[in-house]
């Protein structure tokens, strides 16, 4: 009988020392969260069309998104901004992913065009500034929520939604998970078009106040036009919600997948060399911080002088002057990170310079963002906006 005893003891440290292997390698991740927020709701139905409101296709898809994420992700939790037909303010959305410490905020709306009818498709949006006159004309629809709301102007600093002044204040702000935001966004569409046989209207980016205030990868989705009578036949039906759904599905599974490859490659590494995560070694790398696989940028270091750039491209091979995947751009840099090259242009330590940059090669890369770096140390962009405005004071 003592053998026994003595066995089973052998056999929980066993397990145990087992359980602590397996959770270093970063495989006994944290659990994943993702916040699902159907647009509108309430008293703002949204688009209007003839049969339909949009509040209730948004809610309709964003439940059997998350049915279908919690039924097959047992390591997911899924959390809505709302269930039911209520009304939730534009900043409270955000609350809610941020004090859930979200990992990834999916906000799912439907389009509509005024007095257009033929206007169909799905499109995904980041945040950013509008490239166009059409991108801030959703902006504009999806913001003008907020007039519902009692005390708006003190809620959102006098912002109004209708004024094409008031998104000045996006001018100098840069999305520290921009490129998180962009690659998911852009495996959305392609799910939408390859699986769904959906019109690809492609990624863009607006200034979202609904994104501007969450803090972690987010996208804002676009199913269809409410306004094209066929597009709402099709986003009503029950079949039509469910494709769609299991669209946004799939496109949640290869992100997260990504994710969780990145946390474990990071998490063995680091075991394996010895360090701690966090270190100035690995800072100064260009490594994953645990928090959905964004890449960790070291802090911006004062007198030193810090250069921006605008990140237009990626590819897993050097290319070289004159290749069509540059669409023209001869005047260009790369740098390696994660083992992937990245180009860059519009290198200049004055912003708005860089700003320039960014809105003149817009219609080749819609997707170019602004990077900062203090020498060939890649930094926080945002403490580097902020470092420039107060030099220009």
């Amino acid at each position: 009988m003592k053998s026994k005893s003595i066995y089973r003891k052998l056999l929980f440290v066993f397990a145990f020392l087992g359980c602590l292997i397996f959770c270093t390698d970063g495989l006994c991740a944290k659990e994943f969260v993702v916040v699902i927020d159907p647009g509108h709701g309430g008293k703002d139905p949204g688009a209007v069309g003839k049969t339909a409101r949009e509040k209730n296709i948004n809610l309709k898809v964003a439940l059997k998104l998350g049915d279908l994420i919690t039924k097959n992700c047992k390591d997911v939790k899924v959390i809505y901004t709302r269930k039911t037909d209520v009304f939730i303010p534009l900043d409270r959305r955000a609350q809610i992913a941020n004090n859930a410490k979200a990992d990834l905020f999916i906000s799912i709306h439907t389009n509509s065009v005024k007095n257009n009818n033929t206007a169909r498709g799905a499109s995904t949006y980041t945040l950013g500034l509008s490239r166009t006159a059409e991108n801030l004309a959703v902006a504009k629809r999806e913001n003008g929520v907020i007039m519902l709301e009692n005390d708006y102007k003190t809620t959102y600093a006098g912002f109004d939604p209708n004024s094409s002044e008031s998104y000045i204040i996006f001018e100098y702000m840069q999305d520290q998970f921009m490129e998180n935001s962009v690659s998911f966004a852009s495996t959305i569409q392609k799910e939408f078009k390859n699986r769904c046989k959906r019109n690809d209207r492609g990624v863009h980016q607006a200034e979202f106040l609904v994104l501007k205030n969450s803090v972690m990868p987010s996208v804002l989705v676009e199913l269809g036009f409410i306004s094209n009578p066929t597009e709402e036949k099709y986003l009503s039906s029950e079949a039509g919600s469910s494709t769609m759904a299991n669209g946004l599905y799939q496109a949640f599974l290869t992100y997260k997948k990504d994710h969780s490859l990145k946390r474990r490659t990071t998490a063995q590494a680091s075991s394996a060399s010895g360090t701690k995560a966090g270190t100035s070694a690995q800072k100064s790398q260009a490594t994953s911080s645990g928090k959905s696989g964004q890449t960790a940028s070291a802090n911006v270091s004062a007198g030193q002088p810090t250069v921006f750039k605008v990140q237009f491209l990626t590819s897993s091979a050097i290319l070289k002057k004159g290749d069509k995947r540059l669409k023209g751009i001869t005047n260009f840099e790369y740098y390696k990170e994660g083992g992937v090259y990245k180009y860059t242009c519009g290198a200049s330590q004055d912003y708005n310079r860089t700003l320039r940059t960014r809105k003149e090669i817009a219609s080749k890369f819609g997707d170019a963002f602004i990077i900062a770096f203090q020498g060939d140390k890649k930094v926080n962009v945002n403490q580097a906006i902020e470092a420039f405005k107060k030099k220009k004071k």
